[in-house]
């Protein structure tokens, strides 16, 4: 089983795309701003291009991480990574691994199963982080909920669609 770069590529657009969106005065751009305290002359400065391609990089290694999680088979192979032969054809060790994959390569590999895990990283792992981050610099519940309530619906769905086409 090999890491779909282009899959993976391909979701971490999807943090960018849905931050215009989410971020958008008309949605939650106002609220986001004021749970700052920023203004919209604070938000006109900054070098745009480099936060843009900081931004899809990080993005990027999201997407690399989240394969993992919503991709069972992932463990498996995780499991036997370091047995001598796995790669070889003819092994017992490869045919074993040939074996699970035609008999179990397929199972929860659906946008649906995807977007769990990535609800459930956005719940059990966003959250904790962003959330004490939030709580020591003073930041009140509208701006954990925010930017979490984005994180989840970003992990969400670059999960689904690593876990459906990757």
């Amino acid at each position: 089983m090999e890491f779909n770069f282009l899959i993976a590529a391909l979701a971490a657009l999807i943090p960018m795309i849905l931050g215009f969106i989410w971020y958008n005065p008309k949605v939650f751009g106002t609220a986001w701003m004021n749970a700052c305290g920023f203004t919209e002359e604070d938000l006109k400065g900054g070098n745009m291009a480099m936060i843009f391609i900081l931004s899809y990089i990080f993005s990027f290694f999201l997407a690399s991480m989240l394969s993992g999680i919503v991709i069972h088979q992932y463990g498996f192979f995780s499991s036997l990574m370091s047995e001598p032969g796995l790669a070889e054809a003819g092994t017992e060790v490869h045919q074993y691994a040939q074996d699970y994959m035609e008999k179990y390569g397929n199972n929860f590999r659906t946008f649906k199963h995807g977007a769990l895990h990535g609800t459930i990283t956005g719940l059990f792992l966003v959250l904790p982080v962003l959330g004490t981050n939030a709580l020591f610099e003073r930041k009140g519940f509208k701006y954990i909920a925010v930017n979490v309530g984005y994180w989840t619906v970003c992990l969400a769905l670059m999960g689904g669609v690593i876990c459906q086409f990757a």
